[in-house]
């Protein structure tokens, strides 16, 4: 936590790294120019790639922005494929996330996306193969959302969406004096901001928690017979302090705030021996928590964007298709 916070300005802990930085500066473009000059090759796939990703380290909120993307683009009657490396699983392979899949397998968030979108997602450490894997599969497929990959530039994209939370940039310094993967400003297609207080530009999009939590076996609860129970609320997200802030918005007030490393897989999780309370936790912890607690209660994230988004999401997405039809 400390380096987190040392991102957030440019004191001497980020100063001593700085020097690093330039060094992870300069290999970033090395790689970059790599692929320019053809030296490392990269693929096209024959359908329109959507990559979803950010600059900075840690999560900035990607997983709901993929989520409400699968909807908008079904709803308009597109057939849409999910994409991702599988983050903290404990496999290497290419594979399908099937809904009986362990999430230890497949990752927490291909879990999540699989299970509330109902989309076909693929997990691969290269991202070009799990598209393969995905299209030989689902050959109807029009659109390829892919789950982060900003820097895997060995998979050709077409659109490029950037997404940041109340962090904005941290410091501006790259990798480890800062919390940059790559330098901003940089050319990108759409930027969406995920927080409340964006830093700068870009379209914004609303959070709130669902009036529901979901049971592991589907059922709903209204969220308003929580306000009255004790609650212990549990997050293994990247700021598990904003769902928590959300839970007492909504007016659920918990007596215990647990706060655990972001995609902790819970195997050594000993749940407090109290049983008199209802656990509450975040849809990405469920798919995992599930397997231990099958009581506890995952209140959904509604995610979102503003309207102008979706069209300027359209818009691109019309060109692009008109681009490859010609």
């Amino acid at each position: 936590m400390s380096l987190q916070r040392a991102w957030l300005g440019r004191g001497p802990l980020a100063r001593l790294l700085w020097p690093i930085s330039l060094l992870y500066g300069a290999l970033t473009l090395l790689r970059r120019g790599l692929y320019r000059a053809g030296v490392f090759k990269t693929e096209r796939v024959g359908v329109p790639v959507l990559v979803v990703g950010n600059v900075i380290a840690g999560g900035a909120g990607k997983t709901p922005v993929v989520m409400a993307l699968v909807q908008h683009l079904r709803a308009r009657g597109l057939q849409v494929g999910v994409i991702s490396r599988g983050y903290g699983r404990r496999t290497r392979d290419c594979r399908e996330v099937l809904p009986a899949a362990d999430t230890r397998d497949v990752g927490d968030e291909p879990a999540l996306i699989a299970r509330a979108t109902g989309a076909p997602v693929f997990v691969a450490a290269r991202r070009v193969e799990a598209t393969r894997a995905l299209l030989a599969r689902h050959p109807q497929t029009h659109v390829i959302v892919s789950d982060d990959g900003l820097q895997h530039l060995a998979l050709a994209r077409d659109i490029e969406l950037c997404v940041f939370d109340d962090r904005g940039i941290g410091n501006g310094w790259l990798l480890p004096a800062g919390p940059l993967r790559e330098r901003w400003p940089r050319r990108c297609d759409l930027v969406l901001h995920t927080g409340a207080n964006p830093a700068f530009g870009g379209y914004r999009a609303q959070r709130t928690l669902a009036d529901h939590a979901l049971r592991s076996d589907g059922r709903r609860v209204p969220l308003a017979e929580l306000a009255d129970q004790p609650v212990i609320a549990l997050a293994a997200i990247a700021r598990p302090e904003a769902f928590f802030d959300m839970l007492r918005a909504r007016g659920v007030t918990p007596e215990r705030c647990i706060a655990l490393p972001d995609h902790y897989d819970f195997d050594s999780w000993k749940r407090p021996p109290d049983g008199r309370y209802s656990l509450v936790c975040t849809e990405k912890d469920a798919v995992k928590l599930w397997r231990i607690a099958p009581d506890a209660l995952a209140v959904p994230l509604v995610f979102t964007p503003e309207p102008a988004f979706f069209a300027a999401l359209d818009a691109k997405l019309s060109s692009v298709d008109g681009h490859q039809a010609a």
